[in-house]
């Protein structure tokens, strides 16, 4: 059974997200040099918990690990819990993300070098629409409403034929940033962990990897597109707060995500709806 703590969190608003960050943290901030003491890592449920259960369950004893495992079910506390000293890692996130995090939220938390894990490509999902040409004119598209996640979903419609985007918008793109729509497509902006939920109100969603799994869809064999692993800058990692990197608990941690043994359980259990990434 895995022993991890699931919290439950809403979306914090900007102002109070704001604010908390510049909140002084526990004594977690400045990183603990004790290699003996246990290492809380937030995570969202799927993959990331569970491959860290994985360890947890069967590599941390034998490399001395004492592993705690806090599982959240958005993309905004795990940071807040990392910044503030509450956790002394996460593992959730792809890098343009955590840049747009960091520059929102004068937040100072780095990718831990040598610790990228995993790929969960993003695909578009429908209930009624069986392939991507049967997709009716005028059709909702919902969409991830955080930054990085929403340009990402548009770049997915546009590599697929379905619209154009202004040239270099790059990591930012928005719906305002559609300069083709041939078939005149609704986009519904919605967070992230909704949108698994809004199938039956829409007619297609774009949906992160994790959130797909969790509502048993696989990139693989349900989606109508889906992201290509080559050269995508989306994979997932460790990250702490900066200053915390060589934390010699954190270094085990990410020596066992990178590991053999991890590769396999990725491959194994996900069947391509996770790549590894290393």
């Amino acid at each position: 059974m895995r022993n991890t703590a699931k919290i439950t969190t809403a979306v914090l608003a900007a102002g109070a997200l704001t604010l908390g960050l510049t909140a002084c943290g526990s004594d977690k901030d400045s990183g603990s040099t004790d290699a003996n003491a246990t290492l809380t890592v937030a995570a969202t449920p799927t993959p990331q918990g569970e491959i860290l259960a994985y360890i947890k369950d069967n590599l941390a004893e034998k490399a001395g690990l004492d592993l705690e495992v806090k599982e959240f079910t958005d993309y905004v506390t795990p940071n807040t819990a990392v910044q503030q000293g509450e956790v002394d890692a996460n593992y959730f996130q792809h890098q343009p993300y955590l840049d747009d995090f960091n520059k929102k939220n004068g937040t100072d938390i780095v990718a831990v070098p040598g610790a990228t894990v995993h790929l969960e490509p993003l695909g578009l999902y429908s209930q009624g629409v069986k392939k991507l040409d049967d997709l009716k004119k005028g059709a909702t598209i919902a969409l991830p409403n955080d930054t990085t996640n929403e340009a990402r979903a548009l770049k997915l419609l546009e590599a697929n034929g379905l619209i154009e985007l202004k040239s270099g918008v790059g990591f930012a793109a928005t719906p305002k940033d559609v300069t083709s729509n041939p078939e005149n497509l609704e986009f519904k902006e919605l967070e992230a962990a909704q949108l698994p939920r809004s199938l039956a109100d829409v007619d297609a969603a774009v949906i992160n990897g994790n959130y797909a799994l969790e509502a048993d869809l696989s990139p693989a064999k349900n989606a109508l597109v889906a992201e290509s692993a080559k050269d995508n800058p989306y994979a997932n990692f460790l990250a702490v707060k900066k200053g915390n990197e060589d934390d010699p608990r954190v270094q085990k941690l990410a020596k066992l995500l990178t590991s053999a043994e991890v590769k396999k359980f990725i491959e194994d259990k996900y069947d391509g709806a996770v790549v590894a990434a290393f």
